[in-house]
């Protein structure tokens, strides 16, 4: 399991009491919801070390051959 950084947020009180409805709607903690938003961004926007490497292996099979 990875080692997880711990670093200081700072919200307005508006963003961070609608982060704690939804965390609760979906029975999380808000630092277990902003982890899982943090974490589906990173996917959705293909910038997890595993996604680039998906990325990287996937054009492997389509470079074109050049023709004389």
């Amino acid at each position: 399991m990875a080692t997880k950084k711990t670093f200081v947020l700072r919200l307005d009180e508006d963003s961070y009491k609608a982060i704690e409805k939804w965390a609760a709607d979906e029975f999380r903690s808000v630092n277990g919801q902003l982890e899982w938003l943090i974490d589906k961004a990173l996917k959705e926007h293909k910038r997890t070390p595993a996604a680039k490497q998906v990325a990287d292996t996937s054009s492997i099979g389509s470079k074109k051959i050049k023709k004389d």
